[in-house]
């Protein structure tokens, strides 16, 4: 157990994160879906993993924005 408690901000991030990979991962499984009631064989699965990875990555890249802008306005530990 941790002796302190859950950040809440901290573990709000960690929930975006994982959000992230469902957001990667859930345009593959419709893919697979058109792909077989359409019969698009394999294009639905290519397409929802370029898609997801795209959109993974912007979603990466914005979080990764609003961390290190959050973090440039903490004070420093040595005074300044």
């Amino acid at each position: 157990m941790p002796e302190s408690p859950v950040n809440p901000r901290e573990f709000g991030y960690y929930l975006s994160v994982a959000q992230v990979g469902m957001e990667m991962a859930a345009p593959i499984g419709l893919g697979l879906i058109l792909d077989h009631y359409l019969g698009w064989t394999p294009w639905g699965v290519v397409g929802g993993a370029v898609f997801g990875l795209v959109a993974g990555v912007a979603h990466l890249a914005m979080l990764a924005n609003r961390r290190t802008d959050s973090d440039s306005h903490k004070p420093r530990r040595d005074g300044s």
